[in-house]
């Protein structure tokens, strides 16, 4: 950055703040300057601050400015503490969004995109961010997806990407298949709230969970607990045991019928087995009296999602197939049933039913009147079948159960059943997970092809690397038929096969958008470099990225998938390190009238009648001040309103400056007002900073506006203290301070104030420790451990005045009553507690 910033200023008349004329001068100066660039050769340790990318929709709205100006503040702050900030942004282009426009107005989904790109990058500008735009990407540009499919390729060659057939969320209203994550708890679209149904289809998959265990290790991360939570409960690892079941179809043939239970200590309580409508079995097994019945039921399942067949809330249903398996612990006939309780993605699609010990499985028994046998009793009751109300889980001892009768519930017993299982070859340990595989098939257009071909020689074979990119065609017809238009160009279908050279057809299937978003962090890095994805050099300066920050309900897609892309190609060498972003920070959300904005809803504010009437820096600072930034805010028809206060804030600052420098310099001041002076400064530095630190950006503008009238006041009492080199100083850190939150106004009253540098590169303010110190502290007096009395000290006061003085405090004294205490423990500055 350009340390030399030298714009005229007439300093012959006092200047008057216009936001708007500010704002764009110093736009221009520092984009001209190259201001906001990171050079890869600074000497400076680099910090790579990272928001997730925009998906183009058009307008930016008052919530991305929230997010946006929140992540500049930081890096702003970060900038200024000596690190060389990377703080760059593109746009997540590829999607549904934009192809649904092409339908629906009739316009190329690339026309349409790069018109709302033009239209946010313009718009991004306006809020003065330290937006690195020379490192811009673009994911529906070739030169990015040319990586995009390369990566594919890469991880089709490690044995990572699959096709297979298999049911899938089909959504009529979008045409496409959607990933479990896109589908909501109401089995609806996220994108469009059409009720989402099952289909079956070959599709290619990646093999995220061949990750799983390392997914939930989180190695040298710093992230909220309750997204690794969220992504644990989602990755869903459980310990148990595979049993193998028998069972005789109609055919007289013998099948084999494995299930995953994390409770095989209940194994002798099974009364009934399920099977989910969708399993492959289903149809081998159903006896010919059944079949109708059976046939009905898996069609009425196929049009339920896999979140609406686990609610809890449901009712059972359920039909008896005619066939039974063996349990291989009594000898038992079990009698199999199909019901949408169970799912085929999750476990082996079977269940045993033990129904005294799972709530579901209870219900379901209750229901249709099947047997239910207690294989635990409670410790301090005796329980019976009959009189049961819920389900007995995870208490008392084994009963009913052989050999095993009376050892306890614990992971001591259930060990003992999985060696016993082992031993007599029924089945074996195993870990199981709920997370499956990541659906990547989209029967889109505007998405990354899918560099593969189909011959009928020689079957599925990838496109030659040196053939990338596959180049998404032009001219296109948009239909919503359910199936891709890449399938109806055949200029674009025909080809030849790269193994044998005879005719071939090409994948028409695009790729999810959530694969342009996994790795868009490292082309940052390098966004121009043609030799490869990234520049390897490039990636170890900058990489991993040190701070993320991004809203929480990306958790279990983006998130995750971006960790899995990046432990996949450090296995492949081509990354040193196995986590892409070091922390994470999750932002609140802003709503209007207690609802989340959305253009389908018609409830979003546009900032840029806002930035007109009152300055970008207002508007950048009001959105900080409504709250904590991991909270959010309410926007309401009053809430425009109150931008007025922050703009008279910011007004107060600039008249209090310009008032200093048109000060006559004559007089002379008191060294108590000058060490009043320091002392204010002090406190707000370390008020401030600490705020400013921890993304508590609504206090630091609350010890700000407060810095700011103490100053109006001492130079209202005392006018000369203006003349004072402490008064300067003064005025320099609120400048400095006040910088990350709102850039233009401060850099153009730094260049009033007579600097010649940026204060955008100003270090930061160190606090002197013994002028920051609080005057007063609050002491917590507890007696025997029970709050009394909160009592005001000086800072200074030592301990035995400290005790003196709480013990002789009223209320104290007559908790006391003449009592010598045993003990007086005294932890400075906090607490006070009288053992007696």
């Amino acid at each position: 950055m350009d340390t030399q910033i030298k714009p005229e200023v007439n300093r012959a008349e006092k200047p008057v703040y216009r936001p708007a004329d500010i704002e764009s001068k110093w736009q221009k100066i520092w984009e001209e300057a190259g201001a906001n660039h990171a050079p890869d050769d600074d000497s400076r340790p680099k910090f790579y601050n990272l928001v997730m990318f925009p998906y183009p929709s058009g307008d930016l709205h008052i919530g991305h400015w929230y997010n946006y100006t929140g992540v500049d503040v930081f890096g702003r702050l970060m900038r200024m503490k000596g690190y060389n900030v990377m703080q760059p942004l593109g746009f997540d282009a590829f999607g549904l969004p934009a192809e649904n426009a092409a339908i629906k107005r009739g316009v190329h989904a690339r026309k349409w995109t790069l018109s709302n790109i033009a239209k946010m990058r313009s718009q991004l500008k306006t809020m003065g961010g330290i937006w690195d735009w020379q490192r811009e990407v673009i994911t529906c540009n070739p030169d990015y997806y040319k990586w995009t499919e390369w990566f594919f390729l890469k991880l089709y060659e490690k044995g990572l990407a699959y096709r297979a057939k298999a049911p899938v969320n089909w959504c009529p209203s979008c045409q496409t298949v959607l990933a479990n994550e896109q589908v909501l708890a109401d089995g609806t679209c996220e994108r469009c709230s059409t009720l989402v149904y099952k289909r079956d289809l070959e599709q290619w998959f990646f093999r995220i969970t061949a990750y799983a265990d390392r997914l939930l290790e989180y190695k040298d991360v710093s992230w909220p607990e309750k997204t690794m939570l969220m992504q644990r409960n989602w990755i869903g690892r459980s310990e148990g045991a595979r049993v193998n079941f028998k069972a005789t179809g109609w055919d007289g043939q013998e099948y084999d019928l494995p299930i995953f239970t994390t409770r095989p200590d209940t194994v002798y309580g099974i009364t009934f087995f399920v099977l989910a409508p969708e399993h492959p079995l289903v149809e081998k097994l159903t006896t010919p009296d059944k079949q109708t019945e059976v046939n009905a039921y898996i069609e009425k399942a196929r049009g339920e999602t896999d979140i609406e067949r686990q609610s809890t809330d449901r009712e059972k249903s359920g039909v008896f197939i005619g066939s039974y398996v063996i349990s291989p612990f009594t000898g038992e006939k079990v009698p199999i049933w199909i019901s949408d309780y169970v799912l085929m993605g999750y476990g082996t699609g079977a269940i045993m039913a033990v129904p005294a010990h799972d709530q579901r499985d209870f219900e379901f028994a209750r229901k249709f009147n099947l047997p239910i046998r207690l294989v635990y009793m409670p410790d301090d009751r005796e329980l019976s079948e009959d009189s049961m109300s819920e389900a007995l889980v995870h208490e008392g001892h084994v009963v009913n159960s052989g050999s095993f009768n009376g050892l306890p519930d614990n992971q001591e017993t259930v060990k003992q059943f999985i060696d016993h299982i082992e031993h007599e070859g029924w089945g074996k340990a195993e870990v199981n997970y709920r997370v499956r595989d990541w659906l990547i098939s989209r029967q889109r257009y505007w998405g990354a092809p899918i560099p593969m071909v189909y011959c009928d020689t020689d079957g599925i074979q990838p496109v030659p690397e040196e053939q990338l990119p596959v180049l998404l065609p032009e001219e296109v017809e948009f239909k919503p038929t359910g199936e891709s238009p890449l399938k109806y160009i055949p200029e674009f279908v025909n080809t030849t096969c790269p193994k044998c050279g005879g005719p071939a057809r090409r994948e028409t299937d695009t790729m999810d958008t959530f694969m342009c978003s996994s790795w868009y962090f490292l082309r940052y890095c390098s966004p121009i470099f043609e030799g490869g994805a990234f520049e390897p050099n490039l990636i170890k300066k900058w990489m991993p990225v040190d701070q993320y920050t991004g809203g929480a309900e990306h958790a279990t897609m983006h998130l995750l998938y971006a960790r899995f892309f990046t432990m996949a190609l450090h296995d492949m060498g081509y990354l040193s390190f196995e986590e892409p972003f070091t922390r994470l920070f999750h932002q609140g959300t802003i709503l209007r009238d207690s609802k989340k904005m959305s253009k389908s809803k018609g409830n979003v504010v546009a900032p840029d009648v806002l930035v007109n009437q009152y300055g970008a820096d207002a508007v950048r600072a009001f959105l900080m001040f409504l709250g904590p930034f991991d909270k959010g805010g309410n926007w309401t028809d009053t809430t425009e309103m109150q931008i007025g206060g922050i703009y008279r804030f910011l007004s107060r600052v600039w008249a209090l400056v310009t008032d200093t420098v048109a000060f006559d310099k004559g007089g002379s001041v008191d060294s108590k007002i000058e060490a009043d002076v320091r002392r204010l400064q002090h406190k707000t530095i370390r008020r401030v900073l600490q705020d400013l630190e921890s993304w508590q950006f609504n206090t630091a503008l609350s010890g700000l506006m407060e810095y700011n009238n103490g100053l109006i006041k001492m130079a209202q009492d005392t006018p000369a203290v203006q003349a004072s080199a402490a008064w300067r100083e003064a005025l320099n850190t609120m400048l400095v301070l006040l910088a990350p939150l709102s850039p233009h106004i401060t850099e153009e009253l730094w260049q009033i104030t007579g600097h010649e540098t940026s204060i955008h590169i100003e270090t930061l303010p160190i606090y002197d420790a013994a002028l920051a110190a609080d005057d007063l502290v609050t002491l917590v007096v507890q007696i025997n451990g029970k709050l009394r009395e909160r009592i005001d000290i000086p800072a200074d006061m030592g301990e035995d005045e400290v005790k003196e003085t709480v013990l002789s405090a009223p209320k104290i004294a007559a908790a006391i009553s003449g009592a010598t205490p045993k003990k007086i423990i005294y932890v400075p500055g906090k607490l006070v507690n009288i053992v007696l």
